[in-house]
């Protein structure tokens, strides 16, 4: 929450001096926890705000003044997990707000997003993107940040872990090293989406989940479309073969006469998941790695 005179500029402003980034290991130090923002890039938090009561939420800002320079902004999932809450909430003026809930039973806040980009119930991957940054509030008045929190099963909110190392309250800068894996900071052993890359097809889409067609992306990786006969779902992911550093990708997926879906933006491993549900209804898919790309014809109509 925040009152009506908070401001994320205001927050940013307090990010004059950066902390360094030390070794003390939180003991609320959850599944491997990273920065809920994508490899490499650095943000600036601030426990500050009169509203963060428990004195452990962090408003993070990606340059210091920049007033709404942050709108729009990719923002990922901190670990894997199940997403629990996905909606725009008015009473506690959290506006675009998505909880996830990990291994262990903590759960991670992302709150003010201007878009959501999974549901309730939905299994996200680290590193995945879940929405962006925005100000959404339906109560108070704010420049773009993320409003972000740790918590235990039962709720509390506890100091913020990133990579093992605790936050160093009540400012810091800090380097994402979320850069894919399956959880704890570290990528899984090769051998799933091809050479240097972890993931299949499947893993990203979610259990239920069956490829049933797919198109190369010249010798970068391909697009996947799978289908989901429980939930009448089709789900679409682009998959990098040699995944050193990141790529410009996108994946798509258009039910017919419906809006085209879009998961796009620079990734290490994969673009997506993209899902729609398209019983008994044709589908355009597609996607891309750099300029090597693929687009459907509307098929797969039964």
């Amino acid at each position: 929450m925040h009152n009506k005179i908070l401001m994320a500029g205001l927050c940013a402003a307090a990010f004059a001096l950066p902390l360094a980034w030390t070794s003390t290991a939180s003991a609320a130090a959850g599944p491997g926890l990273q920065l809920p923002f994508p490899c490499g890039e650095t943000w600036a938090g601030s426990s500050k705000s009169s509203a963060h009561t428990a004195g452990n939420e962090i408003d993070f800002n990606g340059s210091a003044g920049d007033g709404n320079g942050d709108l729009g902004r990719t923002v990922v999932a901190a670990a894997d997990g199940t997403v629990v809450m996905s909606e725009y909430r008015t009473t506690d003026g959290f506006g675009n707000v998505i909880k996830i809930r990990h291994s262990d039973g903590t759960v991670t806040l992302y709150a003010h997003l201007n878009a959501r980009s999974v549901a309730k119930g939905a299994t996200v991957r680290q590193g995945q993107k879940i929405g962006t940054v925005g100000k959404s509030s339906a109560k108070y008045k704010m420049l773009a940040h993320l409003h972000y929190e740790q918590r235990t099963a039962s709720g509390a909110i506890v100091p913020a872990t990133f990579n093992g190392v605790r936050f160093g309250y009540p400012n810091q800068k800090v380097t994402s090293k979320n850069c894919g894996g399956s959880g704890n900071g570290t990528p899984p052993p090769d051998g799933g989406g091809g050479s240097g890359n972890p993931y299949t097809a499947t893993q990203v889409c979610g259990a239920g989940f069956k490829e049933i067609d797919s198109a190369p992306l010249g010798s970068q990786g391909r697009v996947a479309l799978l289908y989901s006969t429980s939930s009448g779902q089709n789900c679409v992911v682009t998959l990098r073969k040699n995944a050193s550093g990141k790529a410009a990708m996108r994946a798509y997926l258009e039910v017919k006469g419906k809006a085209r879906a879009t998961g796009d933006g620079s990734f290490q491993y994969y673009a997506g998941p993209v899902k729609a549900k398209a019983l008994r209804t044709c589908v355009k898919w597609g996607g891309a790695i750099g300029s090597a790309a693929y687009d459907s014809p509307f098929e797969h109509c039964d």
